[in-house]
């Protein structure tokens, strides 16, 4: 076994077996479908998946946990790379699903790619710092309701499932950890320039207490659109259609 998790790769083992159990059951898995394991680890989450579903790839990074894996799971297809870095269509899969345990330091860049391949996946079921699970799920009007939260939802239905304290893990994090359940929606593609809608959403909430028409003045070229009302509004005040809506406003669909 492994002494020691490695700082560096931000490993924090779950040891829960109720809890890893409970993770596994979150996810609704298609026979004929694939579902991705990120960073299993020792397979505190793998154990359980198995007795789910055979269409299993798992992804991890560590070498001495691959070590562990092959030994608990040796009919179990695991790829050696950082996740990050690999081109998830390369592997061949149409449709699948995502779980792990996410490492704290890469979360949000898990969910970047996750938007990336958005149109392949179906679910994701992962770990995550309970502070970013918080910003992904809330709603608008809420001080935690950010960036993630509106990229996340134009493409996601979120749901928070339960928070998870630092005595579930070795070593223990300094902060609780919650799970969340990402479903894919029916959106396919937005109703607007989608990388403008990405500019617009950033630059909303880079000044978020600020109105948006002075957080926008940046790319707002007519005079007319000072005078708009959603404009007056700040960034955390505006769902999801309404920065599509605003986006349509300021580069109209020519």
């Amino acid at each position: 076994m492994i002494k020691q998790a490695k700082k560096y790769f931000g490993q924090h083992f779950l040891i829960n077996k109720l809890i890893s159990q409970k993770i596994v059951d979150s996810i609704t898995l298609d026979p004929a479908q694939y579902i991705i394991e990120i960073g299993p680890g020792r397979g505190a989450l793998t154990e359980f998946l198995i007795s789910k579903s055979n269409q299993i790839k798992l992804i991890e990074i560590d070498s001495d946990c691959i070590k562990i894996l092959e030994n608990r799971f040796p009919n179990t297809e695991i790829i050696c790379d950082d996740f990050l870095k690999i081109e998830l269509k390369q592997l061949g899969l149409q449709k699948y699903s995502i779980i792990g345990n996410f490492p704290y330091n890469i979360s949000s860049q898990i969910l970047f790619k996750v938007l990336e391949n958005r149109n392949d996946i179906n679910q994701v079921v992962g770990m995550f710092q309970k502070e970013v699970a918080d910003r992904i799920c809330s709603e608008p009007k809420s001080k935690k309701y950010g960036i993630l939260s509106v990229l996340i939802q134009a493409y996601f239905d979120c749901e928070k499932l339960f928070d998870v304290s630092p005595n579930n893990f070795n070593p223990k994090p300094k902060v609780y950890s919650s799970v969340i359940k990402l479903s894919r929606n029916k959106v396919m593609q937005l109703n607007c320039d989608y990388s403008k809608f990405i500019e617009i959403v950033k630059l909303g909430f880079s000044q978020r207490r600020k109105k948006l028409k002075n957080a926008l003045k940046k790319i707002i070229t007519l005079d007319y659109l000072n005078t708009n009302k959603m404009l007056t509004k700040r960034a955390e005040e505006l769902s999801v259609s309404d920065f599509i809506e605003l986006t349509n406003l300021i580069f109209p669909k020519s």
